[in-house]
């Protein structure tokens, strides 16, 4: 496998400004279905497994959701979060993050806990294509954030070690699942944590957003 540094993306609040879409996605499936939930609680959700987040919801609320009503949730989230694509935009710096990495030879994949039916139209959004774009969804791996499936396929997908990858997201998922795998985490602040959580849940450094991160992307072994 090749040795040189790589870069793994997580996608929702990371490379796209889609987090607080999702989360209103989720509060209007759940409304749907009866269920009431503060926006804040579903925002620090975002990001993990859909399995962990059910369990979350129960805890939480009590209630008892079987298959039939979980995959019911999960097609009006998605629905939901389809009409407010439009509304999506790359975070500041996200493509040109990418199109300098590319310029520098450094090899590059997403890993979202999404699934594609969403995860297309952030890519769309960042001007790639869904279809040529290397790109890991939940649909592909047995376990999504805080495992390290997802980033683990996705090294794989590059044919590189997971331990020369940098793993680059918003949430504390994404710290856990990068320690998980022995991967570098680095977090950003433009999903909506802190940088004492991500820092607690393992990040090497912390940036703003995908821009400042390319300011400083020498530090994180991003060279020529």
């Amino acid at each position: 496998m090749r040795q040189e540094t790589t870069f793994l993306f997580d996608l929702d609040g990371t490379l796209v400004d889609s987090v607080y879409q999702h989360v209103l996605a989720w509060q209007e499936a759940l409304e749907e279905e009866g269920i009431s939930l503060s926006v804040w609680r579903i925002h620090r959700k975002i990001g993990m497994s859909g399995g962990l987040f059910t369990n979350q919801l129960l805890r939480e609320t009590g209630l008892t959701l079987d298959d039939e009503r979980n995959d019911r949730l999960r097609r009006l989230h998605a629905q939901a979060y389809q009409r407010l694509a439009h509304r999506i935009h790359p975070l500041p710096g996200a493509v040109e993050l990418l199109k300098t990495l590319d310029e520098y030879g450094l090899r590059w994949a997403i890993a979202t806990s999404g699934r594609m039916e969403t995860a297309a139209q952030n890519l769309i959004a960042l001007g790639l294509d869904p279809e040529n774009t290397p790109v890991i969804t939940r649909d592909l791996v047995k376990y999504a954030k805080p495992d390290p499936d997802l980033f683990l396929a996705a090294a794989e997908r590059l044919g590189v070690r997971i331990e020369t990858a940098i793993v680059v997201g918003d949430s504390i998922w994404d710290m856990l699942a990068a320690q998980r795998c022995r991967a570098l985490g680095v977090g950003l602040l433009c999903g909506g944590y802190g940088s004492d959580e991500l820092e607690r849940a393992g990040a090497y450094r912390v940036f703003e957003d995908p821009a400042d991160l390319l300011k400083h992307l020498d530090e994180v072994g991003g060279r020529v």
